[in-house]
């Protein structure tokens, strides 16, 4: 927009992206919404409910085991992934490797393989005749037959395809602080666990924030890997998450309202996240 044009006219260039964004996200949430509120198979005619489908969700074993295991998917998907990534970003940095991109690339390749092909790769892996049991020498151990093991395996997995995405965020961070800093901290006898602490982490609070952010999202909507790992949600149900429930009830036990529920809560939960690590990450240092 050009200097003293009007507001408004500003407004009238973002009119078409806003009108998408409107048909293709905000119409099916407020939908999905109103769905939330009725008792309804999919083909009849639904019941208005109210808040019962939300009061059901809560007070459902199942329901709330599918809660408590994405919160085990979050510790893996997203904590361990950035601590990682932050580990190996600033090792990287500070040994100078030689072929760094073959290096980057190797560890960002997970991000763009489809998911369902890593899904079956790592069935073959974990499989009691996979490489896994030949490596720790436990051979014939089913680790998705396992309701003991079946969530560690796939948290596994998540943290193995999130973690090449945290350390390039980080990577890129590390490049963008000035030398002179470097040069600082080990003027004042920083050795690397001090100048991890001085200057890079403060340096990298954005992409940490960053990196949460899409860590944490992955985990709240993680579908495939369950459905392809762990068909039927594991043993004893020791995989299912929000997702997976939302796929089983809206398409297979006919309980649409119940579904559109989970997604909202879900959809929730995504936003409070989004805003606590951008109002916790985006504060400016005192």
């Amino acid at each position: 927009m050009a200097v003293g044009e009007p507001r408004r006219v500003g407004y009238l260039y973002a009119l078409p992206a806003l009108l998408v964004y409107a048909a293709f996200l905000l119409f099916p949430l407020l939908h999905s919404g109103w769905l939330s509120l009725f008792k309804w198979d999919g083909l009849s005619l639904g019941t208005f409910t109210g808040f019962s489908n939300y009061g059901d969700m809560f007070a459902e074993e199942g329901a709330l085991a599918a809660f408590g295991h994405v919160a085990v998917l979050i510790l893996f998907f997203s904590v361990v992934p950035v601590c990682i990534g932050l580990v190996l970003a600033t090792a990287l940095h500070r040994v100078r490797v030689r072929g760094l991109p073959f290096f980057r690339t190797v560890l960002f390749l997970p991000q763009v393989i489809a998911m369902v092909v890593v899904a079956v790769a790592w069935q073959r892996i974990f499989a009691p005749d996979g490489a896994l049991n030949f490596v720790l020498g436990t051979e014939g151990k089913a680790w998705l037959g396992d309701s003991s093991t079946a969530l560690l395996a796939v948290g596994i997995v998540g943290t193995w395809v999130q973690t090449g995405l945290a350390m390039v965020l980080f990577l890129g961070g590390i490049g963008k602080v000035s030398a002179d800093l470097f040069d600082a901290a080990r003027l004042d006898g920083a050795g690397p666990a001090g100048e991890f602490r001085s200057v890079i982490l403060p340096a990298l609070r954005g992409e940490i924030g960053v990196a949460l952010t899409l860590t944490v999202i992955a985990a709240l909507r993680t579908f495939d890997l369950v459905y392809m790992m762990t068909p039927l949600g594991g043993p004893g149900g020791s995989t299912t998450v929000p997702a997976y429930e939302i796929y089983q009830r809206a398409f297979h036990t006919g309980q649409v309202g119940s579904a559109a529920a989970i997604g909202v809560v879900i959809t929730v939960l995504a936003f409070l996240v989004t805003y606590v690590i951008t109002r916790v990450t985006g504060r400016e240092r005192g």
